[in-house]
């Protein structure tokens, strides 16, 4: 190995073992400081490169790759306040488990507290959001160091990924020059044939990490089948899960056998695909369970993936008198109620293999019934409201109906998962369902669907907010430079629509002006500064019509849906109320 300077050679020999590891993305800001590092992968014929301007969007995109396929994706800044925007996206990486490699370039130590310009403590800058942290050494052709290097790349690599994954932070250090310019003896020229090792690596990465199943106790297992096998009304709860965390197929399988019904949250990847047909999976469990007084209570709980979406369902697990059990293959508690009594640090799919290898007993078919009932009558119900009026949920309702077979989907926080959640109605479409529920914040939601995009040939759809597009308007510039189509839903009710759902509401001031906050504006010029097309639609059947052209053509459109956020709420509990009374009416006969 060759190179000008030890700075070109540090970073190729970092850039080639990280390549050796199987990482194949990397989203690069421009910047000076990393240089090295930019060349290096920009050089390199196994990674691709997006060129992303703003490290915030360029946070938020590579995150949205790690959700939607499982792998890492580097992101690469320069020193200063670039690393600091990266950090929205790390925190939503590490409550949601996410797989990220965050690599910071930075000044030399002694530049710190200088009053240098464009130098910040960038050590642990992240604090505990991350996995794991190392702050690289400066460039040299020493062996001992090169050796460091690999096998610090090799770690940083598998610390993403496994029973927790999650963000890595390397901060990487470098002194001029930092382009490509020729530094005689910088590295030795018989380098390479004196230190092989550090030089070339090994076939394939320097360190292989290999990680076992976490797999429940035979005593474990055991003892949660004999639970199943005595429980007369069994209930699985998926929450927001990524591709591939829980076994859906096998779990909507075992949930058959044992007439369980799956509360499957809309991001879980349990609500939607070809298991629907044939396992109870119920998805309108957000409102009808508020109506269940006079429904028994479930006898066993087993609970994957993050805490629901449905604050409806939350309550009616805390007020349930049932064993409840949260499965987990890092031993993460996702129950902010504290009402669940066991934890079971294990993965999900040696749990539901266990269980199917051990079970012998079903629960009553009344109670799976009950739920199948409250199903029909529950759409029953949202049908018909939503042929009398166009409301926010309507709109959730048509994109997931007539959403193309495969297809991505990533919805915005605040009203349209909750929208999602409550109007999404099981099909067996192979619908990715996807959304930021970590920390559950507004920002950073168009660069993550577009990230999200760039990781599959399917179509992409992205439900948005009016509040939440204009957090991430600079991450429609990624539509072109990193070649990613959408068809971009955005419901503009003029303002957060969400607080119309808190008590708050109720004290005007300071609701409209604090907590509502009206924007006033036109969305259409961000379409034509990003060469977009768009639409504006005001009633169910144009949006229908616009939406279903817009997922079978080319191209990225906005959709631009303009509603009455007070009057979708009002209405939303209305169908909610509607729901909950025929469901006590039934009861009661």
């Amino acid at each position: 190995m060759t190179a000008p300077n030890r700075n070109v050679f540090w970073a190729e020999t970092f850039v080639d073992e990280l390549a050796a590891g199987g990482l194949s993305a990397v989203c690069l800001s421009p910047g000076s400081r990393s240089t090295p590092l930019t060349t290096a992968f920009d050089a390199h014929p196994d990674v691709d490169c997006f060129s992303i301007l703003d490290e915030r969007s360029a946070g938020f995109f590579a995150l949205g790759r790690g959700r939607r396929h499982g792998e890492p994706t580097a992101l690469v800044c320069t020193s200063g306040t670039a690393a600091a925007n990266y950090h929205p996206a790390i925190i939503e990486a590490d409550q949601s488990g996410v797989p990220l490699l965050v690599l910071t370039a930075d000044r030399p130590p002694e530049l710190i507290d200088s009053g240098a310009n464009q130098t910040v403590d960038q050590e642990k800058l992240y604090g505990d959001a991350v996995r794991w942290y190392r702050d690289l050494p400066e460039p040299e052709a020493e062996p001992r160091k090169v050796r460091m290097l690999r096998t610090t790349a090799a770690r940083a690599l598998a610390n993403t990924t496994g029973a927790d994954p999650g963000p890595v932070h390397l901060n990487v250090r470098f002194r001029k020059p930092l382009e490509p310019t020729e530094v005689p003896g910088d590295v030795p020229e018989s380098f390479a044939g004196d230190e092989p090792l550090a030089a070339e690596g090994r076939a394939g990465p320097f360190v292989r990490t290999r990680r076992g199943r976490s797999t429940p106790t035979d005593a474990d297992a055991s003892a949660l089948a004999t639970a199943v096998d005595d429980a007369s009304r069994p209930l699985f709860v998926v929450g927001p899960s990524d591709p591939g965390r829980v076994p859906v197929d096998d779990l909507a399988t075992l949930a058959a056998r044992l007439d369980a019904p799956v509360l499957a949250d809309p991001l879980s990847q349990a609500r939607f695909g070809p298991h629907v047909p044939s396992a109870p999976v119920c998805g309108g469990y957000d409102s009808y369970l508020a109506g269940t007084g006079e429904w028994p209570d479930p006898d066993l709980v087993v609970r994957f993936g993050a805490s629901p979406t449905s604050k409806v369902l939350r309550q009616y697990l805390h007020d349930a008198a049932a064993r409840q059990l949260i499965v987990d293959p890092a031993g993460g508690w996702t129950e902010a109620e504290f009402t669940a009594t066991d934890l079971l640090e294990a993965d999900p799919a040696a749990v539901v293999d266990a269980l199917s290898a051990r079970v012998t007993e079903g629960g009553e078919p009344a109670w799976r019934d009950r739920f199948e009932r409250a199903e029909r009558e529950y759409w029953d119900v949202v049908s018909d409201a939503r042929a009398k009026e166009f409301f926010e949920g309507d709109v959730l309702a048509t994109v997931l109906e007539d959403a193309p077979d495969p297809a991505t989907l990533f919805v915005s926080n605040s009203m349209p998962v909750r929208d999602a959640d409550r109007f999404g109605c099981p099909r067996s479409a192979d619908l990715t369902v996807l959304g930021n529920r970590g920390a559950s914040g507004i920002d950073g939601i168009t660069s993550t669907a577009l990230g999200a995009g760039s990781a599959t040939d399917d179509p992409l759809v992205l439900v948005t907010g009016d509040l939440a597009y204009y957090h991430d308007m600079n991450g429609l510039l990624s539509v072109a430079r990193c070649g990613v189509d959408a068809t971009i839903v955005l419901v503009n009710n003029d303002g957060g629509g969400i607080f119309h759902q808190l008590p708050i509401e109720q004290f005007d001031p300071p609701f409209t002006g604090q907590f509502k906050t009206p924007h006033g504006l036109d969305f259409e010029p961000s379409a034509e500064l990003y060469d977009l097309g768009f639409a504006r639609v005001d009633d169910a059947d144009s949006f229908r019509d616009a939406y279903r052209d817009s997922v079978s053509s080319d191209g990225t459109q906005v959709l631009a849906v303009r509603l009455d956020g007070e009057e979708s709420h009002r209405y939303r509990d209305a169908v909610h109320e509607r729901v909950c009374e025929k469901i006590r009416s039934d009861d009661s006969h």
